[in-house]
């Protein structure tokens, strides 16, 4: 198949597969969206072993990609995940992106997504779903940048729940969007873990 890493650009911008010994530079890339943003949820930032414990939950069939600068700095990963845990969804999945802050209209997360979407046909995955925060006013916790960023790479919406996030004391929004990867919809390819994919790279 295809490879899935990206060659360097001008600006050696490297994207590759994250491994667990990457956990601490991918947990500082994130901790700043839970401790200082809306855009994620959560409360708490997670241990590094919470953190270890996703990663290795989600790379057991999933890809999970880094993106770094020449010098091994991380400067964001992406990845999908389980959408639902019942057998008829494994042709869909749930995508997640974060980039740290200086990595931000660089270009990344496209390169990021563009990849990702790839390693998604190679396991003959369908659907791409993405659930985002938004809000009515943007303000110093939360903007519609991710809104945007996924309306670009072909992300469209299927619905908003109202009020549905609450953190630093205001109410947020979250949508889903989706968006169909699928050639066709006729009978199933198998479903191919991402280690059978990775390994025939």
């Amino acid at each position: 198949m295809e490879d899935l890493k990206t060659k360097p650009t001008e600006k050696e911008i490297i994207i590759r597969d994250a491994t667990v010994n990457d956990i601490e530079s991918l947990l500082s890339v994130y901790a700043p969206y839970v401790e200082n943003t809306a855009v994620s949820f959560e409360y708490e930032v997670p241990s590094i072993d919470e953190f270890r414990s996703r990663f290795e939950k989600i790379t057991k069939k999933y890809p999970y990609f880094l993106a770094e600068d020449s010098n091994g700095k991380v400067l964001g990963y992406t990845y999908y995940s389980e959408f639902k845990d019942r057998e008829a969804y494994r042709y869909s999945v749930e995508t997640t992106i974060y980039l740290a802050k200086e990595a931000c209209s660089r270009g990344i997360g496209r390169k990021l997504y563009e990849v990702l979407e790839k390693a998604a046909k190679a396991q003959n995955i369908t659907n791409m779903n993405a659930c985002i925060a938004t809000c009515k006013t943007e303000d110093e916790y939360l903007t519609n940048r991710s809104y945007y960023f996924h309306e670009k790479m072909g992300y469209k919406l299927v619905g908003t729940f109202h009020n549905s996030g609450y953190k630093f004391d205001r109410w947020y929004d979250m949508v889903w969007m989706e968006k169909i990867i699928a050639d066709s919809f006729g009978k199933a390819k198998p479903f191919i873990p991402y280690k059978e994919v990775k390994d025939e790279r």
